[in-house]
């Protein structure tokens, strides 16, 4: 690209940016004029039916059709729209995380929050050493490390923040104050949550997205890729990890999961076995996924059949080269 026309470009993306962050930081402004609940109720209900006309809708229903090939058509519709319900009200609820997170620890039932697997949250609160937990976007992901440093439990999330840089500086400075640490999911995060565990704190990580460099896994039934960071890192540490979710339940309400640490699979000579563990890590999700379909996140290109073809002919391609040297 010529430089003129380069920095041309730049100049107008930057500016869209600018705009759309605008734009978004006074419907934000608007919307906490209202109460919490009947803001978060109105964004859900127009994300419904907006949601619905936005490109990747397509995308979705796609990988609903691909993941429960036995639902009827207006099955996978209404999960599209609960989705986009749900995806409404995340948004609308991040306005609110503070408010929203009310959790009554003599009656759960009173409170918006509710905690299932206490013991398991108890005993990674407890352990002297660094843990790794891992979740997916489903529910209200982000109610999780809002939960967590609520009680005292320091986990030092990856994140990936927004593509609008305007956006991302005040997304990011929002949920400093109020989640706990956060790494930005770029280039040298791996060594940033390496350098926490060193310190023998625990990490927290989304673990639900297509990876082109990572390892093939099978995920709902169908061949992808996963990203291997979480297995390198209980290999590296040899440490216990804990699956957690966020549940979105009826009338405002959540209940956080945190289930017992996963068995940890080895090798014949007793290392850790990274390519199984992440598969055992994404059947933990397909299990999330299969029981809230609604709740997950389907607008994510989380199979890619055209960049699963040319891996398989590269892997070939070196297999090929490899025995040929070996003849030699």
């Amino acid at each position: 690209m010529e430089p003129f026309i380069r920095k041309t470009y730049i100049l107008f993306r930057n500016a869209r940016d600018w705009l759309l962050a605008q734009f978004f930081f006074g419907f934000i402004a608007i919307l906490k004029l209202f109460p919490a609940d009947s803001a978060i109720w109105f964004v859900s209900e127009a994300a419904k039916g907006l949601g619905m006309w936005y490109p990747r809708t397509k995308l979705a229903r796609q990988n609903l059709k691909l993941a429960f090939p036995e639902k009827s058509d207006e099955e996978i519709e209404t999960i599209l729209h609960d989705m986009w319900r749900n995806l409404g009200r995340v948004a609308a609820e991040y306005i609110y995380l503070d408010q929203i997170f009310d959790f009554n620890e003599e009656d759960q039932s009173k409170g918006r929050v509710e905690i299932k697997g206490e013991e398991h949250f108890a005993s990674l609160k407890a352990l002297d050493g660094p843990a790794v937990c891992f979740t997916a976007h489903t529910g209200n992901w982000e109610i999780l490390p809002i939960g967590a440093a609520a009680y005292g439990l320091n986990i030092t999330a990856l994140f990936r923040p927004p593509n609008n840089q305007y956006m991302a500086k005040r997304v990011l400075s929002a949920r400093t104050t109020n989640m706990g640490h956060l790494v930005p999911s770029k280039a040298g995060a791996s060594w940033a949550l390496a350098n926490v565990m060193d310190e023998g704190g625990k990490v927290g990580i989304l673990v639900d997205q297509f990876f082109s460099r990572g390892y093939e896994i099978e995920f709902l039934g169908r061949q992808t890729m996963a990203n291997p960071l979480l297995s390198k890192l209980a290999r590296q540490y040899d440490c216990p990890i804990y699956p957690a979710r966020c549940v979105r339940l009826p009338k405002g309400r959540f209940r956080l999961e945190i289930e017992a640490p996963l068995e940890i699979p080895r090798k014949a000579n007793g290392n850790i076995d990274t390519a199984q563990l992440t598969q055992d890590v994404n059947d933990c999700v397909a299990r999330w996924v299969r029981e809230y379909p609604e709740q997950w996140l389907w607008l994510h290109k989380r199979w890619r059949p055209q960049v699963m073809k040319r891996l398989a002919t590269q892997k070939a391609e070196k297999l090929k080269k490899k025995n040929a040297k070996n003849i030699k």
